[in-house]
């Protein structure tokens, strides 16, 4: 099963640079919404505090002004993103006043659509554009859906890996097209086996009955303010959570880089008659960016994405068509109620364990009925996956979720002693064996210690996660901060005004003149 895997490390191991794979770069993008002191979804707007929303690198928004997402530059070591985090955290809720960051990933209390915010850039041209693009996703999809939080886990291997890499394979393709066609390869793995992200990590397991305007079908009732699934792990990566639900025709093809670009230039190139409906321009104001099956790329909900850094207003399509795949993001991982920053550092060297196992396992192209299998065993692990009986399909057969999940940890072991050479600590294998010991009992997965905290204290979800987010209130209040790194946080938030002020008056053309260059780019 995985003969390849394993002379790949041997291959690896017997080069001069053992440490080829130590130094990945890690960059974590962490949403969480702003909430009043009871609860409620803020109506204030991003706190200038902050910066712009537009312009700051590292502290922005996400769908709603509301929806704050903070952000970690790529670094070598899970330790140093984490810490990151921790200090854009603490800098933020020094500027927070009565607010609180929600600690989940499931909004609440929600007062139906137009009780979520849709948040603002200014009024520069890109900034209408970002707006006018969430406008379009709320009448698409509906503004609920885009106030569920989560955190990306940003990947790629060292540079130096490559070449070394690229000779063990026998490669002679040229080298941007050879990094190109390893990241289609861990990406299409990555879709093979990124059921036990939800599995392993899931931490949306309920959610408040006000999330639904009507009554939800398929769930159960946990108390007066909550519904649930017993066995879910993550309820925002199933399909009441980030799907593309209304495009039954749109399919992105990952058998390399031409093919997923240009199936994503399809997709934001051809037009979708329930969108037409809805209508681009009426009554003088923009409902969306456009009436095709895609706005723009970012609306492609999957779970993992090719990305490639794009220059100033340049199409990210046309970015990684000329210069091919820098990282990879993932996107299927729940915001942790239990962590502080939402995510901890066992976590975060797993998942960058996984990511180089996907890499270096076989990865044929992926052909529809194994899609059909994908799509199957990721909303089997999000609705029901800590169900001792739950079976998953595996090329046209039935397995077992624990007994494959429990076969591939294994197989990642000689990853993690690769990973953890040359360390006095073995983290690496420490995250692997954490999770091996979840596989065996699911009450240590996130998903199950929220149902088991609720339970012993009689909280309802809401109750559960504003317990939670005071905790981290008074968690951040606590540490001591550094006048540096304050600092650091101040001047960049300063910055990102005046860069916004810049790029409002360099503008010299009409939005609509804007918009038809913009997508013109090829």
């Amino acid at each position: 099963m995985f003969r390849v895997l394993q002379q790949r490390l041997r291959r690896l191991s017997n080069t001069s640079l053992r440490g080829v794979l130590k130094g990945g770069k890690i960059g974590l993008e962490k949403e969480s919404l702003r909430v009043t002191r009871d609860g409620k979804l803020a109506q204030t707007p991003h706190p200038r505090a902050f910066g712009s929303a537009l312009t700051h690198p590292y502290i922005t928004t996400d769908y709603s002004e509301a929806l704050i997402e903070l952000i970690t530059p790529p670094l070598t070591d899970a330790h140093d993103s984490a810490e990151f985090l921790c200090d854009a955290h603490q800098f933020v809720y020094a500027n927070l006043d009565e607010e609180l960051i929600w600690a989940t990933s499931m909004p609440c209390i929600v007062g139906g659509e137009t009780s979520i915010p849709i948040a603002t850039y200014g009024s520069s041209n890109v900034g209408k554009m970002k707006h006018v693009y969430r406008v379009g996703l709320g009448y698409r999809y509906g503004r609920v859906m885009q106030a569920i939080a989560g955190v990306h886990f940003n990947y790629s291997l060292p540079e130096e890996f490559w070449p070394i890499y690229q000779e063990t394979e026998e490669n002679s393709q040229p080298l941007q097209d050879f990094i190109a066609d390893s990241y289609f390869c861990l990406i299409r793995n990555l879709q093979r086996f990124g059921w036990l992200v939800p599995y392993l990590f899931g931490a949306s397991p309920a959610l408040c009955k006000s999330f639904f305007e009507a009554e939800a079908a398929d769930f159960e009732e946990f108390d007066y303010g909550t519904l649930y699934k017993p066995y879910a792990t993550s309820l925002r990566m199933s399909d009441i959570g980030y799907s593309n639900k209304s495009p039954p025709g749109l399919g992105i093809v990952y058998d390399n880089l031409g093919s997923y670009v240009e199936s994503l230039t399809r997709a934001i190139e051809t037009p979708y008659p329930p969108y037409e409906e809805i209508g681009v321009v009426v009554d003088g104001e923009y409902r969306q960016l456009n009436a095709n099956y895609l706005q723009v790329e970012n609306e492609y909900y999957t779970t993992v994405r090719a990305k490639q850094v794009p220059r100033p207003l340049e199409k990210p399509t046309l970015a990684m068509k000329e210069r091919g795949v820098q990282y990879v993001e993932l996107r299927s991982l729940d915001v942790d109620a239990f962590e502080p920053i939402g995510v901890n550092h066992n976590q975060l060297r797993f998942l960058e364990a996984l990511l180089v196992f996907c890499l270096l396992h076989e990865s044929p192209v992926i052909a529809e009925d194994e899609r059909s299998e994908i799509n199957h065993n990721q909303m089997m692990a999000a609705c029901c996956g800590r169900d001792p009986s739950l079976s998953l399909q595996r090329r046209g057969q039935p397995t077992a979720l624990k007994s494959w999940a429990s076969e591939t940890l294994d197989a990642m072991r000689g990853i993690c002693e690769f990973l953890d050479e040359g360390r006095d600590e073995q983290p690496y294998a420490e995250s692997l064996a954490v999770q091996m010991e979840a596989v065996k009992d699911t009450d240590r997965m996130p998903s199950s210690r929220i149902l088991h905290a609720m339970r012993e204290s009689g909280e309802t979800f809401f109750h559960f996660a504003m317990r939670m987010s005071n905790e981290h209130r008074r968690y951040f209040a606590e540490l001591k901060a550094n006048p540096k790194t304050t600092k650091y946080f101040e001047d960049l938030s300063r910055q990102s005004l005046e860069r916004q002020e810049e790029v409002e008056t360099a503008d010299e053309v009409s939005f609509s003149e804007f918009l038809q260059w913009y997508f013109a780019q090829t």
